[in-house]
């Protein structure tokens, strides 16, 4: 890519997320000079695709370059939104992967690290819903049920970090180590979880919806193995006596982290049923999945 193409590229970004007022503020925030905002500008200017004050016109970019092979790799809408719940979808990886590590280590400074990274997870969310009203205030009868989907995935994202929350937390206000049996368990769920994360993110950013029947296999064996751990569970508990209060709370504790993996693959299941609407308009049952034939 070549340096102006990169520096165009930048130039749209920063229009379509910080909506300057005028060239000055672009160039002097990218460190550029206000001549070469202006002369990368102006052919999208003539062509109506940038409009003053600076707002990018996604439509009319839609029509002069959606179908063509411009010479960056192309700003559209779908573009701009799938940059950031790709990196999103990286960072939820990232802080599931830290989180379970720190009940692994029993690492209470990395239980607070993953539950640090959910502040980055909930301003992605942001950064999502104001690029969603962005488009919408551009043009309200626009692709709208699309471009809110985007919304909707980046909303699952933040509830997957939340769930993520329910692990640190088991390492931060419980000292007891987890039994064998049950840290097994959790060792496959966590790899369930991690997978179906994987699958449902390929499925909504890179259009690969035929990951459905391999998620679906993965959350039939998630749920199989919360059942093996909520009986293991209650074999345990029922040979304990609970004169000891901080043993109580740990199987309470114990069970938020499994039921956080559980809900992970749920919410994995229902970023994979926005992907086929989104890429197959395929619209979502109306009826839970628990009623569901």
């Amino acid at each position: 890519m070549g340096k102006s193409n990169k520096t165009l590229e930048e130039i749209l970004e920063y229009i379509f997320y910080q909506n300057p007022t005028n060239q000055d503020e672009i160039a002097d925030d990218l460190k550029i000079s206000r001549r070469y905002v202006t002369k990368l500008l102006k052919p999208l200017v003539d062509k109506d695709i940038v409009r003053k004050v600076y707002v990018v016109n996604l439509e009319k970019y839609d029509e002069v370059y959606g179908d063509s092979e411009f010479s960056y790799k192309k700003i559209s809408t779908d573009f701009l939104m799938q940059n950031i719940l790709k990196t999103m979808a990286e960072h939820i990886q990232n802080q599931v992967k830290l989180s379970f590590d720190a009940i692994l280590e029993k690492d209470k400074k990395k239980a607070n690290e993953a539950l640090e990274m959910d502040f980055s997870t909930n301003n992605m969310f942001e950064k999502i819903r104001s690029s969603v009203e962005t488009v919408v205030n551009l043009d309200p009868h626009s692709k709208l049920s699309k471009i809110l989907l985007f919304n909707e995935v980046a909303y699952n994202y933040e509830r997957i970090g939340d769930y993520c929350g329910h692990l640190n937390k088991f390492v931060i206000n419980d000292d007891a180590i987890v039994d064998d049996k049950i840290l097994e368990i959790l060792k496959k769920m966590y790899e369930y979880a991690k997978r179906s994360v994987s699958y449902a993110s390929e499925a909504f950013i890179d259009g690969n919806v035929d990951l459905k029947d391999d998620l679906m296999d993965t959350e039939e064996k998630m749920h199989r193995m919360q059942d093996r751990a909520m009986r293991e569970i209650a074999l345990q508990m029922g040979e304990s006596t609970f004169d000891d209060v901080d043993h109580a709370n740990y199987y309470i504790y114990l069970t938020r982290v499994i039921k956080a993996f559980e809900r992970i693959g749920d919410i994995s299941v229902e970023i994979m049923d926005i992907a086929i609407e989104f890429h197959k308009n395929i619209p979502r049952s109306t009826v839970p999945r628990s009623f569901r034939e």
